[in-house]
């Protein structure tokens, strides 16, 4: 009851700790070093009261501290825990390219920055003219500055770092604007931006400083122009930007979590043609080589379930490092997705590569990414000839592939539809196995970290 006493005298609150220090000192359990030694005796009552008040307040003071330091240190791992487990889960998603912020033409900024700033009107209450003058100009100037940086500072913190984006979207980027540019852009936005703030800062000072009314209307008209000359040198990395939103708005959401069919072969085989038959997908269909030059996008419905459907650029005969950004597209897709492949054969000739070269590009393909499920599908059988009757001889790998295909492939013929019930109830089946194995593999992560977190 002392000790309570003497914790309302000294206006501290009755929190939990003070309480657990009330229970611990009610026993006269005073600690060694609280009272001095020698002159105990002479002390008077109020004197006492106040030393052993002091010694209470010390303890308490210390154990708040304590837990304080040791909060913030929990507190302080939690953050990196989070940080880190936000990060990791940026890995794990697409879907970045869809949440970019809508990036005004530099014009458009300018125009509006430029309104804004010329209605801000002086400080009230300021009879002096020169200086109500100095302070309109500051402000202006101040305003002008803001209005012009600050979209640009959104731009930077809403855009995504790179490398912080899943590996498909990243490698979108990279074979979409080249090795370095995104972030080239990105650099050239956030330096106009400090340029501005600098010349904005540095024309509001001197406005502020004027003596005269005459001199603050000149030095804002001076501070203006030199905001605005600032701005269009440096405007065109708005507008790259503004092309970089829109290209990357435009580019289809690839779920992971949905199974998804890969269309791929040489260039013209007739993949375009069985998208449209097999999905959702309407990608364009033409007689010349690398008519898709981008990944297209479509979708199956079969028991209520969604499919995903892809349509990626051709694939020539050559060696990976001279492959060009558009054939790289399809490597991106099989090598960070987990799709199902549908390899696509014209052993016609018709679409400018020749059988030997799919060949190889096929061994190539199949070899690297044999893991996947996979479906062979020879297109445009309406131009070739019976297969049945012809002979091999010898162990021909080349020559067999040339008369009958891949072991196990599909005749399909798009114009005449012959085979296409059957390609569409064999790509269904490999849909439905792709499902179980994503169901499958997301179990096994799931138990993993179960096991790992106990």
């Amino acid at each position: 009851m002392r000790a309570s006493n003497l914790l309302h005298q000294l206006q501290i609150p009755p929190t939990n700790l003070a309480k657990r220090s009330i229970r611990r000192f009610s026993n006269s359990q005073i600690p060694k070093g609280c009272f001095p030694v020698g002159d105990t005796g002479r002390k008077s009552a109020s004197e006492t009261q106040k030393s052993h008040s002091l010694c209470i307040c010390r303890q308490l003071q210390s154990s708040s501290c304590e837990n304080a330091e040791e909060g913030t240190r929990r507190s302080n791992s939690e953050d990196v825990v989070f940080t880190l487990e936000k990060a990791s889960k940026k890995h794990e998603t697409v879907g970045a390219f869809q949440k970019l912020p809508m990036v005004m033409p530099a014009i458009d900024i300018l125009s509006s920055a430029q309104r804004k700033a010329r209605n801000v009107p002086p400080t009230k209450g300021i009879a002096n003219i020169a200086k109500r003058e100095k302070n309109r100009g500051a402000k202006q100037l101040d305003a002008l500055m803001k209005e012009l940086a600050v979209p640009l500072r959104t731009y930077m913190e809403t855009f995504p770092n790179k490398r912080y984006l899943h590996p498909y979207e990243r490698s979108l980027i990279e074979l979409t604007f080249g090795e370095g540019n995104y972030e080239q852009v990105l650099g050239r936005v956030d330096a106009l931006r400090k340029k501005l703030i600098s010349v904005g800062k540095q024309h509001a000072s001197l406005c502020a400083q004027s003596s005269s009314k005459r001199e603050a209307e000149e030095r804002l008209n001076e501070g203006r122009k030199r905001l605005e000359e600032t701005f269009n040198i440096g405007k065109s990395a708005v507008d790259d930007l503004l092309t970089v939103a829109k290209t990357l708005r435009a580019m289809p959401v690839v779920d992971p979590r949905t199974p998804t069919l890969c269309l791929v072969g040489a260039p013209n085989v007739g993949k375009s043609s069985l998208v449209r038959i097999l999905s959702s997908g309407k990608p364009e269909v033409c007689n010349y080589p690398f008519t898709t030059r981008g990944v297209l996008m479509g979708h199956i419905i079969l028991n209520y379930e969604r499919f995903q459907v892809t349509d990626t650029p051709g694939l020539l005969r050559r060696h990976e490092d001279d492959r060009n950004n558009i054939e790289r597209l399809t490597l991106a897709v099989l090598s960070h997705l987990p799709t199902a492949v549908l390899f696509v054969h014209d052993l016609s000739g018709e679409c400018g590569t020749s059988p030997d070269d799919q060949f190889v590009t096929y061994k190539e393909i199949k070899e690297r990414f044999g893991d996947r499920l996979w479906l062979d599908v020879i297109s445009k059988c309406d131009l070739l000839g019976d297969s049945s009757t012809g002979i091999i001889e010898g162990d021909d790998a080349v020559a067999r592939y040339k008369m009958f295909g891949p072991d196990g492939s599909i005749r399909v013929s798009v114009k005449s539809e012959l085979g296409v019930d059957e390609l569409k109830s064999r790509v269904h089946q490999l849909l439905i196995s792709q499902m179980a194995r994503i169901r499958s593999e997301k179990g096994e992560e799931q138990s993993d970290g179960m096991i790992s977190s106990s």
